[in-house]
């Protein structure tokens, strides 16, 4: 075993000298890394690999890092090994961290957490997965142990720091209603903001873009294709042809989107039923593929018809629609950025309902308050405008909110 080991930890040490340190994701600062079980799961693409061993090279240093292994179960390695001997091998020998990537690898990984919990106490455990893992409910014992956070893409805020542009602090949502002048002020007087805006919603969503010099949309289909034929067979118990009908289903929204679905006819073109065709649409939404609002909040557990179905971000838009309406593009983002940390409904007036208080109209630099007028707590979020005013809000520093 010890020399079946080492091959794990020359990747492992491969990995962490390339890892940079020049840039930390939002998430990094917020986790409490002293928990002794710690899940990290998002979209694929959106840095969690990076952001496990970032916390590795700055926290273990010398003969500490001796006590820490790096895993990533879609290594083809465990194919033909079990990560329960490397679990044994590493704690045996005097091992007290471990980190696992990629767990939703492992078929019954819930199960695979629980027995690290028994039968290796004092272990610190930290997991990445897809965002489309759920604990389930008989694994109550499980969700007790365990702090479970989950990472965006980049918002536009992170997009500046990463380029080099500027660093900027995120700001509270109450913060931006009544201090977006000042803030846009300070911020425009730095940068051609509008013009690095046009770029993030191009490119900006995903880290690895700075790592893609050909073939970056290619890239991002690959990644939905990936979403779709390993995350979501590995997280559920689907066949191949419900696999199909799921990238079917993406397509077809893709080209179609922002839309008050017709559901009966697109089960229809799917050939498949309202139930089957529900479940593939909130897969699709666990995935970080799509986004899908209701006028009300809607239990996990009890699918529903949604009200208007986006694309899960304006950089995925790009990647998988073939013309992109700049009228989407702009409600895609305002709704991505939002939904990171509120609740985000579709209203009878307006665009958005947010936290069930502020209503929002989205539009270019003309719009104007027609359709939400004599509303209390209403606003404008306006494209291609960097300073607004009074209730008019410029729709790029909505990036700033995580």
């Amino acid at each position: 075993m010890e020399e079946q080991i080492g091959y794990l930890i020359t990747i492992f040490q491969r990995r962490l000298a390339a890892t940079p340190m020049a840039f930390f994701r939002y998430l990094y600062k917020i986790i409490d890394w002293n928990d002794t079980m710690i899940g990290i799961k998002g979209p694929k693409g959106c840095g969690k690999s990076t952001l496990l061993l970032q916390h590795i090279k700055e926290t273990f240093k010398g003969k500490d890092l001796d006590k820490v292994l790096y895993v990533s179960l879609d290594n083809l390695w465990f194919s033909t090994h079990d990560i329960i001997d490397v679990i044994d091998y590493h704690y045996t020998h005097g091992g007290t961290h471990l980190f696992i990537d990629e767990i939703h690898y492992y078929k019954k990984w819930q199960t695979l957490l629980k027995n690290i919990c028994d039968d290796f106490p004092g272990l610190h455990v930290v997991y990445t997965g897809s965002s489309m893992l759920q604990l389930e409910k008989s694994e109550g014992d499980l969700s007790r142990r365990l702090t479970m956070y989950e990472m965006r893409g980049l918002s536009f805020r992170e997009f500046l720091e990463y380029e080099g542009i500027m660093k900027i602090s995120s700001v509270t949502l109450e913060q931006l209603l009544s201090e977006h002048v000042s803030i846009a002020m300070e911020i425009s007087e730095k940068a051609k903001i509008l013009e690095q805006f046009k770029k993030y919603l191009e490119v900006g969503y995903y880290p690895f873009y700075k790592a893609v010099h050909h073939g970056y949309y290619q890239r991002l289909q690959n990644v939905a294709n990936q979403v779709i034929e390993v995350d979501y067979p590995n997280v559920e118990d689907i066949t191949m042809s419900t696999i199909r009908k799921t990238k079917k289903l993406l397509m077809i929204l893709a080209e179609r989107v922002p839309q008050l679905p017709k559901m009966n006819e697109l089960y229809k073109e799917l050939e498949t039923d309202r139930n089957q065709g529900l479940k593939m649409l909130y897969a699709l939404q666990r995935g970080g593929l799509l986004q899908l609002l209701s006028d009300d909040a809607k239990s996990p557990d009890n699918l529903s018809r949604p009200d208007k179905i986006y694309i899960n971000n304006p950089t995925m838009m790009y990647a998988l629609t073939p013309k992109v309406d700049t009228g989407t593009l702009r409600e895609t983002f305002f709704c991505n950025q939002l939904s990171q940390s509120h609740e985000v409904r579709y209203p009878k007036a307006g665009d958005f309902l947010v936290d069930r208080k502020y209503l929002f109209e989205v539009g270019g630099k003309g719009k104007n308050f027609d359709q939400i007028k004599d509303i209390s707590n209403s606003y404008l979020a306006v494209d291609n405008t960097e300073v607004g005013y009074r209730n008019r809000i410029p729709l790029w520093l909505f990036g700033l909110l995580y």
